[in-house]
């Protein structure tokens, strides 16, 4: 059986999915953690909230700012880039639960031990609530991370066009920023340019497994990624989570 819970303090909005209730107590007090500490890295380092581009870090760096800026490195972006798979990622992390997903702001951190069925949404396009993606247990049975990017949906800043952007790798944090930066890159004359364009940043990219972009009605894919499902709801990307 699982147990939700929406759990909402400052910029973070996260829907929480687990198999015992008690981990919802720990949830919370581990999110707070990790703001307070980035929330205080910050004060004493304002240009790593600001940055576009990779900043280096001092080696006694609180544990989410040094993932996200491992993140932000390896995805040539800002570490904040990051910031909502990272805590995502520090929570599946210290959080005992064998079966749980973390769900903020559409950036997804995974562990279970049954299949997982995630819901697509591409804005206008017609994908948006059609297709999902099937997560078997196998692949996540560690932590796993699907984050998607957009430049038509949300308050993101981006400097690209896709519609959705979603990437699927053993870290969210690392995920989040490569959805930016591959969504950053999907520009062009058309829509098959852009895509392309997409396609050639995310080959620049270590460290994910694959990535699916989606600009109006048209689609790329590269590498590995879930085996693709129908699905007939109009959710966002992480409202969908059918266990198996």
């Amino acid at each position: 059986m699982w147990f939700k819970k929406r759990i909402i303090i400052k910029e973070t909005n996260m829907l929480l999915k687990v198999d015992d209730k008690r981990y919802f107590k720990i949830a919370e007090d581990i999110i707070l953690k990790n703001r307070f500490e980035l929330e205080r890295y910050i004060f004493r380092n304002p240009y790593f909230l600001t940055s576009y581009y990779p900043i280096d870090i001092e080696d006694d760096a609180p544990e989410i700012v040094k993932l996200m800026a491992l993140a932000g490195e390896i995805a040539n972006v800002g570490p904040m880039a990051s910031v909502a798979g990272a805590i995502s990622e520090m929570l599946v992390r210290s959080v005992g639960a064998k079966n749980i997903i973390a769900e903020n702001g559409g950036d997804i951190c995974l562990r279970a031990k049954k299949d997982v069925v995630v819901g697509l949404y591409a804005g206008n396009s017609k994908i948006t609530g059609e297709v999902g993606f099937k997560l078997k247990k196998e692949m996540i049975k560690n932590i796993y991370g699907v984050c998607t990017s957009s430049a038509t949906v949300g308050h993101s800043i981006s400097f690209g066009e896709a519609d959705a952007v979603t990437v699927f790798a053993k870290s969210s944090a690392i995920a989040d920023a490569a959805a930016t930066s591959i969504c950053n890159a999907s520009r062009g004359r058309d829509e098959e340019e852009m895509i392309n364009n997409a396609l050639e940043k995310a080959d620049e990219i270590e460290r994910i497994d694959g990535v699916f972009v989606v600009v109006k009605d048209k689609v790329g894919i590269k590498g590995k990624i879930p085996d693709l499902v129908k699905t007939d709801k109009k959710i966002t990307l992480g409202e969908l989570f059918d266990i198996y």
